[in-house]
């Protein structure tokens, strides 16, 4: 039963372009629903139906509530959501190959996922965290680029990680992203963005370099690119510097830059673009954020508040 799961997995990787985190994460669910069916002498995937699919889901529920589990281990409904999701586009991918005669999985409904506001910065924090270090060692203009090209054009860690030099247009002030499903899109960077990446770029990241090192454009002290957790503690260093006491994750810069452009006006499908959802609703989330502001610009604004 793996050997589809791995061809599943190479067409996410070669034909979908998923980005590395949602491979893996697909990996682990189909993995868990494999131990289950052949825990349950289901030796190969023909003998999978709805009934065997909705006994798994049955039993993944009561074991996550089962037993004196505390309820903050409890399976929540985005965890069901995420297999559910992934039993479907991996039977769906099935069938579409004639690798399966049908798909057991199309009538499974997805549970209701709620969208949690997300979290951003106050634009004082903000300036606070992106006051530049008096260092002018490699690794603090390489922090200090990061950050600025981070909050400037709203990117995801993964994004950040996998720039490459010739994606960047310093002269014109922006920077083609390779983002979700290998997806290209163009992306303005602000002044003082190009300018910390040009100090960067000349001071910084040639003492970096080594003879192994790759194109990208941010590196680590043995000049190479930088790992999701290592980038990340190299942010979080900068935010304790920084002396914010918030507890910082990794989306909270992007979240930052989409909501403090709607709070200046932006407009909704501009944002969309720039961050890279394929999906307006994705975006909509940042009106729940940006509500009070909006409220403030309309009384204002509007001559009849």
């Amino acid at each position: 039963m793996q050997n589809l799961v791995e061809d599943f997995l190479q067409y996410l990787r070669h034909e979908r372009g998923q980005a590395e985190h949602t491979q893996r994460t697909y990996a682990a669910l189909l993995g868990k629903f494999v131990t289950w069916a052949k825990a349950h002498h289901y030796e190969n995937w023909e003998s999978i139906g709805q009934a065997q699919l909705t006994s798994f889901l049955e039993h993944e529920r009561e074991r996550a509530l089962g037993g004196a589990r505390p309820a903050s281990s409890r399976l929540s409904s985005a965890a069901l959501y995420l297999e559910i999701a992934a039993l479907r586009s991996f039977f769906r991918f099935a069938e579409s190959e004639k690798l399966l005669p049908e798909n057991p999985a199309a009538n499974l409904s997805l549970p209701r996922r709620w969208k949690r506001v997300p979290k951003a910065l106050s634009e004082p924090e903000i300036e606070k965290l992106l006051t530049p270090d008096l260092s002018d060692s490699p690794a603090d203009l390489c922090d200090q680029a990061v950050l600025e090209v981070a909050y400037a054009s709203g990117l995801r860690l993964s994004e950040l990680r996998g720039l490459r030099l010739e994606q960047l247009q310093l002269d014109a002030g922006f920077m083609t992203v390779i983002g979700k499903g290998n997806k290209e899109r163009v992306v303005p960077l602000g002044t003082k963005a190009v300018a910390a990446l040009r100090r960067y770029l000349e001071a910084g990241r040639p003492k970096l370099v080594t003879a192994k090192s790759p194109a990208a454009v941010f590196l680590t002290k043995r000049g190479t690119p930088f790992a999701p957790v290592t980038l990340w503690l190299r942010i979080k260093q900068r935010v304790q510097r920084a002396g914010i006491s918030r507890n910082v994750t990794p989306h909270m810069l992007r979240h930052s830059f989409a909501t403090h452009l709607l709070e200046h006006g932006a407009d909704l499908r501009v944002i969309q673009e720039l961050l890279g959802h394929s999906n307006i609703s994705t975006t909509e989330i940042y009106t729940h954020v940006a509500g009070p502001r909006l409220r403030q610009v309309h009384q204002k604004f509007h001559p009849r508040p």
